[in-house]
């Protein structure tokens, strides 16, 4: 049997993980002292209250190498092949955990993989696999494929605020102080597993305006091409582009995606993202 491993950030919820069957590891949450998982010990909720509110800035980390272990023993032992799916070691040290664990376990059939990608594009690489597993696939071939797709993905990122990015040390002091200064509202993209700046707007309104055009030019039209939004706390906006999107593309539906506190304490408040693969 192959087994399917992922973890929060993945923006999978985990109760519809549960029902999926696959093995689903948190991200873990700090807050000054106070320390949570954030599968069951916090929702996204009670995150952006405590951000919001806390006089301390959120800091996070991989789930540790011991979160794996009990599962690969058990797995390992029903002589179970497992496949585990990382978010980009770029961004996390998710990857580096699972690897670090798999090595208690010398003989195991472990496969661990670094997708290059993060948020809804690693929640399809799952199904992705889950479906090919169910298909009799080999894991190896479930591997190939995965890896191949997650290189394919890209993700454009619209932030509200730089003081986020400025907390968790992805700009300096002067660059976000000089940013909110001058309204400037960037675009990030996302490529082959890094973070990067693409874009800077003078307004949210044509930010927005040229994350519709970027998918409008980029992505291909058909489901195949997985397009999600992602947001946090900026519903409107992100229906508002579902249904833009939902038009052109004559597409019966575009999933909108909560972000994971993970990903929210490093982006913040009103951040917005889509997220497609680029045809082959």
């Amino acid at each position: 049997m192959i087994r399917i491993f992922s973890d929060t950030t993945s923006g999978i919820p985990t109760e519809e993980a549960r029902k999926m069957g696959i093995t689903y590891l948190p991200q873990i949450i700090i807050f000054g002292e106070e320390v949570f998982r954030d599968d069951y010990e916090i929702t996204v909720e009670t995150f952006m209250q405590k951000l919001l509110s806390s006089t301390v800035s959120p800091k996070t980390a991989a789930p540790p190498p011991e979160l794996y272990k009990p599962y690969y023993e058990e797995f390992s032992k029903a002589g179970d092949e497992m496949i585990v799916l990382c978010p980009s070691s770029d961004v996390s040290g998710t990857y580096r955990s699972a690897l670090v664990a798999a090595q208690d376990f010398p003989d195991a059939k472990i496969h661990v993989v670094d997708t290059r990608t993060i948020g809804s594009g690693l929640g399809v690489l799952v199904n992705e696999a889950l479906e090919w597993a169910r298909q009799g696939r080999s894991a190896e071939e479930i591997v190939k494929h995965t890896g191949d797709l997650g290189k394919r993905e890209i993700i454009y990122l619209y932030v509200d605020t730089l003081e986020y990015l400025r907390r968790g040390g992805r700009i300096g002091g002067a660059s976000a102080l000089l940013g909110e200064m001058l309204q400037i509202k960037p675009i990030l993209r996302m490529a082959n597993g890094r973070i990067e700046p693409f874009e800077k707007l003078r307004t949210k309104k044509k930010a927005l305006a040229r994350l519709k055009e970027l998918v409008y030019e980029q992505c291909p039209p058909s489901p195949s091409s997985f397009l999600h939004i992602q947001h946090c706390e900026a519903m409107e906006e992100a229906r508002a582009l579902a249904e833009d999107f939902k038009a052109h593309f004559s597409f019966p539906e575009v999933p909108i995606i909560t972000l994971p506190p993970a990903v929210i304490t490093h982006a913040g408040p009103g951040t917005v993202s889509v997220s497609f693969f680029a045809a082959e």
